[in-house]
């Protein structure tokens, strides 16, 4: 179009007017807008109005705007400029080509161009622009899995899947239909091939395709990640599989207390954490891997913890402490993430992490902690407040502290015994256990001589309600903790 003619018009949906490249972070923004709308032009040395004033032009003026406008768009924009005479006055047009895919950034900031308006694109429509344009380079398990057919898929797996998810979610496909009808319906077969989603929940030999997707368990003899191990697995089986098989592992590893309680036949155990939380973690370690990733899942046992390592990084703009917050769910394999669903492994809520920070606490244990490394988010489960630190700060000495370590291995102790591992009196040794018992650590049964002096299943919350007692070590509490 004729710079004249263009003048003489109004400002639209694809042409701007500015005073002075004064005005150049307006420009950018608008360039923005063009970008992701129908392009346009932005013409320099106008008013809104359509005045002429003209506008300077030293040396290096082109190149600077050229620069910022490059420097300042996602991906780089290298518009078309041009200088014009009208009435011996310059003017500069910048023209913006229309984006193929309208996700052209301003200053981290995406724009359109409404009417005769610049506006900046919400966050809601932008983050569905993203979906719409690159749901297959954003999302991994959607992308078809090259080299794979209905042979690779293990059909037994997918009747018990449907019989599952009829159960638990009522889901309306008949376990009886064809493997391929049924991952048709499930959305894992797109164009007529398999998903990676497919072969990594139903696969035969995952494996083959997917070396990295596999969970990687070891039980550590005391608390540093050294050798020898006392027990090591790796699963590499389809990942619903690995899910339980990884939590088989951690409970035949963490100690099981069993007593039994007055007018109950039966013993009652506990496990020394909540099986709920730390299947919790091993389901989403699972379902939001990265599974570009070359890293496993790992789940590392020791004395006094149990970490599950999940290879990826958080959402964009997150931090650990969003996880211990009301959050949404943004899942990083949107379609395992619906078939974990549909079996119930996860509700989709963005509750996981709140459900795994609540059952410990009502299991009496310390909340669990949330690492990003800046490789893997790590869940770490404490054992219990039961350390020499927090002991001590609750007033017991050294003997009573060794007694509440011991008793984890041995059935039950008596006063004279102690009083003979210590070398200490008969009052002094019956002082030390009777300020054990008064405090909730230890359990006292029998009379007289045959008193004994056991371990107490809930040492670990009565731990933690001394402690919200006593003001001294109260800043011992991980809620209370300031760094």
């Amino acid at each position: 179009m004729d710079l004249k003619k263009l003048i003489f018009k109004t400002e639209s949906e694809i042409v701007e007017f500015k005073k002075s490249i004064g005005e150049w972070k307006e420009i950018i923004e608008t360039i923005s807008a063009f970008s992701n709308t129908r392009g346009g032009k932005i013409v320099i040395g106008v008013s809104k109005s359509g005045k002429l004033f003209g506008t300077d032009i030293g040396k290096d003026t082109i190149e600077c705007l050229t620069n910022q406008i490059s420097q300042n768009t996602d991906p780089k924009i290298y518009p078309h400029i041009t200088v014009e005479k009208i009435n011996s006055k310059s003017i500069i047009t910048i023209e913006a080509k229309e984006s193929p895919d309208h996700l052209v950034l301003a200053f981290g900031r995406p724009y359109k161009r409404v009417g005769k308006s610049t506006v900046r694109i919400s966050k809601d429509e932008y983050e569905r622009l993203i979906l719409e344009k690159h749901k297959e380079k954003l999302y991994f398990d959607s992308q078809i899995c090259k080299g794979a057919s209905l042979k690779d898929i293990d059909e037994e797996k997918i009747r018990w899947f449907l019989m599952k998810a009829k159960s638990e979610r009522n889901l309306n496909i008949e376990p009886t239909i064809s493997a391929k009808e049924a991952l048709t319906r499930l959305k894992l077969i797109t164009n007529r091939k398999l998903t990676n989603a497919a072969i990594l929940l139903f696969g035969k030999e995952t494996q083959r395709f997917f070396t990295q997707a596999e969970v990687r368990c070891a039980r550590f003899k005391g608390t540093e990640a050294v050798k020898p191990f006392i027990d090591m697995k790796v699963f590499s089986e389809n990942i619903i599989d690995q899910v339980n098989k990884t939590l088989n592992f951690i409970l035949e590893h963490i100690p099981l207390s069993a007593w039994l309680t007055s007018g109950k036949v039966e013993r009652e155990e506990k496990y020394e954490y909540p099986p709920e939380a730390i299947r919790e973690a091993i389901v989403n370690a699972i379902c939001h891997r990265d599974y570009k990733s070359t890293a496993n899942v790992q789940v590392r046992i020791f004395d006094d913890r149990v970490e599950i390592w999940n290879p990826g990084s958080l959402p964009e703009g997150w931090t650990v402490e969003k996880l211990k917050q009301t959050h949404e769910s943004i899942p990083k394999n949107p379609l395992i993430a619906h078939q974990f669903f549909l079996v119930r492994f996860i509700e989709k809520w963005g509750t996981g992490t709140i459900e795994m920070i609540k059952r410990c606490i009502e299991w009496g244990l310390p909340e669990p902690e949330f690492e990003f490394t800046g490789t893997s988010l790590v869940v770490n489960f404490k054992r219990s407040f039961f350390t020499d630190e927090i002991l001590r700060n609750l007033g017991l000495n050294e003997r009573q502290i060794k007694l509440l370590k011991d008793l984890e291995a041995q059935e039950f102790i008596t006063s004279s015994r102690y009083e003979k591992m210590f070398n200490i009196t008969d009052r002094q040794a019956r002082m030390d256990l009777s300020r054990l018992v008064s405090l909730g650590l230890i359990l006292k049964s029998g009379k007289a001589r045959l008193t004994k002096y056991s371990s107490n299943p809930e040492i670990s919350g009565n731990i933690r309600k001394l402690i919200k007692r006593n003001q001294v070590v109260g800043d011992l509490l991980p809620e209370n903790r300031t760094n």
